[in-house]
């Protein structure tokens, strides 16, 4: 059963999104929150496997709010908003955020958004993923740890994988391209993600742009 926090000021649209999730013989709705602050303790309390974020909310907003969960728990952020705009994008994906939906979403995409982050993906097609990393490591550097210093703790197996993950490679396309099995392949994500600090495929996408093992188009 897949456990589910709403998060969201309006009323309207929680309960909503609440009776499409309800539906869902795979989905429980565990908690909703009107603020990014209510929302943090509807996660503490239930531990849900998705918080469903609104990023405009009074108070702490949704990205801050994706932030703390994100920092603090194993439950992924799945962000909701009006706008679409790419900066409300960056700001979700660096804060932790595993998908990004606009709040007209048709019932059909809501709910497989729900399952798709659930099971550990990003929601983000690579296409688009890869567009939007590149503004990102273009236009918004971030100060840290040296890229050639970060990549150092990865087998040249590893950095592949990552090179091919920022691409946005699937697993089986990965285990072509390296000439191994898909249980390889796994395990080579799985070291990456781990090695790196990093909670998803999302972030490794930003980590090969960020340690320029792919330079921005």
């Amino acid at each position: 059963m897949i456990r589910v926090v709403l998060a969201d000021d309006q009323e309207l649209v929680r309960s909503g999104f609440a009776m499409i999730l309800e539906a869902q013989p795979d989905i429980q709705v565990v908690g909703e929150a009107g603020d990014g602050e209510a929302a943090i303790a509807a996660v503490r309390a239930h531990q849900p496997d998705v918080a469903l974020l609104d990023i405009r909310m009074p108070g702490l907003d949704g990205i801050e709010a994706a932030k703390v969960i994100c920092s603090e728990s194993r439950t992924r952020a799945l962000m909701l908003t009006t706008f679409d705009q790419d900066d409300y994008v960056y700001d979700a994906l660096y804060a932790g955020a595993s998908g990004f939906l606009l709040k007209d979403v048709r019932r059909d995409d809501l709910v497989h958004a729900v399952r798709v982050v659930a099971a550990g993906e990003s929601l983000l097609a690579p296409t688009v993923t890869r567009r939007l990393i590149a503004d990102i490591t273009r236009n918004r550097p971030r100060e840290g740890t040296p890229p050639s210093e970060r990549l150092a703790v990865l087998t040249a197996r590893e950095r592949e994988t990552l090179r091919l993950l920022g691409r946005g490679l699937s697993n089986a396309e990965i285990a072509t391209a390296m000439v191994v099995s898909e249980h390889t392949v796994k395990t080579h994500v799985s070291n990456v993600l781990s090695k790196l600090g990093l909670r998803d495929r999302v972030q490794a996408v930003i980590a090969a742009y960020e340690s320029r093992l792919i330079e921005p188009a």
